[in-house]
């Protein structure tokens, strides 16, 4: 069995800062890629940022230049540094990461249970 779990959510004033990390356990082999997403109330959820094990990154056009996406593969965790915070990034954010449990296993997606991000004055 595998869990992903994610802290560092909070509230934050518009152009402040927070930084998420989410670590995934149990029954691990291998760890693809890991990713955040995020979702706000009405809207679909929406890719954040996500990063391979072996560097390459994807950030989503409304978080480039502002979010940091990085891993740590030894200890199967990502974090996300978020700068510059503003109200459109008000939602909860969730982690993701691709694990394969055995060397003969395929890659599944498990999910976190995701954490509060709320910018406001």
């Amino acid at each position: 069995q595998v869990q992903v779990v994610e802290s560092g959510g909070g509230l934050v004033q518009p152009g402040g800062s927070l930084r998420l990390s989410c670590t995934a356990s149990g029954n691990i082999f291998n760890v693809g890629v890991m990713g955040w997403y995020r979702q706000a109330p009405g809207k679909e959820r929406e890719l954040v940022a996500s990063i391979f094990s072996r560097g390459d990154i994807n950030y989503g056009d409304s978080v480039k230049g502002r979010f940091t996406i990085s891993r740590d593969n030894a200890r199967n965790t990502v974090w996300l540094q978020m700068d510059s915070l503003n109200p459109e990034d008000t939602a909860v954010y969730v982690c993701s990461a691709d694990v394969k449990e055995t060397l003969y296993s395929t890659y599944w997606e498990y999910w976190g249970q995701g954490t509060q991000v709320t910018v406001s004055s």
